[in-house]
């Protein structure tokens, strides 16, 4: 099967096109994002982003576009393609593709006449430098390149209007030239493997619009400014390579570089190796530290998305040595909170209640892949100080009761995953005993006291378990079948929502097996879709099945509706051990849905959420991290069951 393969048929018919889009980064923060007919959609798109900390944490659009023009006897034939003002697609360079092919690096075959032309875009691995190389596979007559870089130097979250404040000095450097257009942004640095002829033009462009912004009801218009443009000869068989980069590289070794970098990668010709590099690629090297990116184009790094996704992104892909550098770092940000109640400059939300619980879960599945004494002796110190934290009752948001079950105060703030708001207040306000925060507190005291065999806390953490198992069973299993959301007070949430699927999925729970199954036999009804499980059932109030609208619409729902391919991960876990070997062939054709999304929305990835309805289109973040771990995680344990 080629998966990530489109011929000229749907390259042409722009319905198809435009809606999918590539996405490669650099592990170190910078991406390239375009759609696969190289017309920016969205305002994060552009072909080189990049963090800039002196201007804050968010990414900045560079080089937003490079457009090229093939000339053969003084005749222009313009492959780039744009939407301007109005709609108005120009100058329509997506008729000359012939083919675009994802599963190495990005290739797009153009054909001009008797020219034929191919471009592959490559980042290079923990720098900011993207090359493309341009190949002349046919020509009948002298052909030459043309290429205008198209400038934004923006913040990649804003828009840019044409003004009289930016630096128009291009200064020329070895086969090619550099701009800094403002103040605070490091120089971008362009650059051929062959020496172009520079011509100084300096424009504003004017108009261009990005659909997916108008979509979303943001703003969705700006001006660009190309300051001239590139010529280089090139003969049939040969290949051109463009650099752009923040620092400037010698041309004679762009092309070792290339295939230095090349032969570096994964080819993506299966369902696992698209999801392989798609989790790799939210990978954050920052020296010392690593860390999750939460995904693209708008992506953080997010103490609750690193450690839910962890595993899959690391153990899943037998990149033990990952895992434990991003727990490291991820868990020193935990340490340094418990220790002193500040929080991390890097890793958002680390003071949240139910931290503490996904950081032992992700623990917990070390431990499991790579047995209980090396986990023991490497994270017991860690476990035991956390529940230790929450025991002693010094987590200020995450409180025990007397019965063993642990509390949150999420009515002012949102405390869980579902942190949809407005105005600052949570729109869904689970507060007071949360189904999957009790469940993971459960699973964290038993695994803790079979890490710490031997010793007191064995004993100790495990009757705090003991204590509270009763407790949950009374206060969420409901007469219908199924787990309540939450419990306030006297208030019980009988909302039909996939936080129970959490519960049901957990290695270590109070429910027994008649119990899970008449939970599970809930959620697959009225929750389950292709894509993940819903957040919310059709059958329960405020059901709201598409993220569609005004960004105040599409708040209300986030986590109405919407499924979370993430949350097969615990679905899964809970159908194999309700089922066992006979429910392997289930999970294995629910994968399917998954694996058509590879050619769909970001090419050989998984969006954030899907619409809870047929056709369950994505949307959201174009590559969500914790998705596509999860995924993976599935995908390893479904292979591992299978085996064992």
């Amino acid at each position: 099967m080629s998966y990530l393969k489109f011929d000229k048929k749907l390259m042409i018919n722009l319905e198809q096109s435009l809606p999918k889009e590539m996405l490669r980064t650099n592990q170190s923060g910078a991406y390239h994002c375009t759609t696969i007919v190289d017309c920016n959609t969205r305002k994060q798109h552009g072909l080189l982003v990049v963090p800039v900390p002196e201007l804050g944490n968010s990414w900045h659009v560079l080089l937003s576009s490079l457009d090229e023009t093939v000339y053969q006897h003084g005749v222009p034939f313009n492959l780039a393609l744009h939407r301007y003002r109005g709609g108005v697609m120009s100058p329509n360079g997506h008729k000359y593709i012939r083919e675009f092919d994802c599963e190495n690096v990005p290739r797009t075959t153009y054909r001009v006449g008797g020219v034929i032309l191919t471009k592959e875009k490559i980042f290079i691995s923990n720098e900011n430098r993207l090359l493309i190389r341009y190949t002349l596979v046919e020509a009948h007559s002298p052909t030459t390149l043309r290429f205008r870089p198209v400038l934004a130097f923006r913040d990649a979250n804003e828009l840019c209007i044409a003004n009289n404040a930016l630096d128009q000095t291009i200064p020329q450097i070895d086969n090619g030239v550099s701009a800094c257009l403002y103040p605070g942004y490091p120089t971008l640095y362009m650059q051929f493997s062959h020496k172009p002829t520079w011509t100084y033009e300096p424009n504003w462009y004017n108009g261009f619009e990005y659909v997916k912004d108008l979509e979303r009801g943001v703003p969705y218009s700006e001006d660009l400014w190309v300051p001239g443009y590139f010529e280089v000869p090139i003969k049939k068989g040969e290949s051109i390579i463009f650099s752009a980069g923040l620092s400037e590289v010698s041309p004679r070794s762009l092309a070792r570089m290339y295939e230095k970098e090349i032969a570096q990668r994964t080819c993506r010709s299966s369902f696992f190796n698209c999801l392989k590099n798609a989790v790799k690629q939210c990978y954050l090297n920052d020296g010392d530290s690593m860390y999750l990116l939460s995904g693209y184009p708008w992506g953080k790094i997010l103490a609750r998305n690193t450690f839910m996704a962890l595993p899959g992104a690391t153990i899943a892909i037998n990149h033990r040595e990952d895992f434990e550098k991003i727990a490291a770092t991820s868990l020193k940000a935990l340490r340094h909170f418990m220790a002193t109640g500040e929080l991390d400059s890097r890793i958002n939300g680390i003071d949240l209640p139910d931290i503490p619980l996904w950081a032992i879960w992700s623990l917990q599945q070390y431990a499991k892949a790579y047995g209980r004494e090396d986990a023991a002796a490497k994270y017991l110190p860690e476990v035991r100080d956390i529940l230790n934290f929450i025991l002693s009752q010094r987590h200020p948001l995450l409180k025990v009761d007397s019965n063993g079950m642990v509390n949150t105060e999420g009515t002012e703030k949102p405390m869980s995953w579902m942190n949809a708001s407005l105005g600052g207040h949570p729109i869904v306000p689970r507060s007071g005993l949360l189904v999957e925060f009790n469940a993971l507190w459960y699973n964290a005291l038993i695994f803790a006291s079979r890490l710490a065999e031997g010793t007191p806390d064995e004993t100790r953490f495990r009757e705090a378990a003991e204590k509270m198992a009763q407790p949950f069973i009374a206060t969420f299993l409901n007469d219908f079948g199924y787990l309540y959301d939450y419990v306030n007070g006297t208030y019980a949430d009988p909302s039909v929502r996939p936080n129970m699927a959490i519960a049901i999925g957990l290695d270590y729970s109070p429910l027994d097996r008649r119990q899970r199954k008449s939970v599970l036999d809930i959620v697959t009804r009225e929750l389950l879709t292709p894509k993940g499980l819903r957040t919310l059932s059709p059958k329960s109030y405020g059901y709201r099945p598409s993220y569609l609208g005004s960004p105040e619409e599409r708040e209300m729902a986030l986590h109405n509706g919407p499924a979370r391919p993430w949350l097969m991960g615990f679905y899964s876990d809970a159908y194999l051990k309700v089922f066992g070997m006979s429910g392997v062939s289930y999970i294995d054709r629910m994968l399917i849905g998954f694996e058509d999304e590879m050619s769909n929305g970001c090419i050989g990835s998984l969006s954030q959420l899907y619409d809870a309805n047929p056709p369950f289109s994505g949307r959201g973040a174009i590559s969500h991290v914790t998705n596509i771990a999860e995924v993976l995680r599935t995908l390893t344990t479904l292979k591992k069951f299978i085996m064992d």
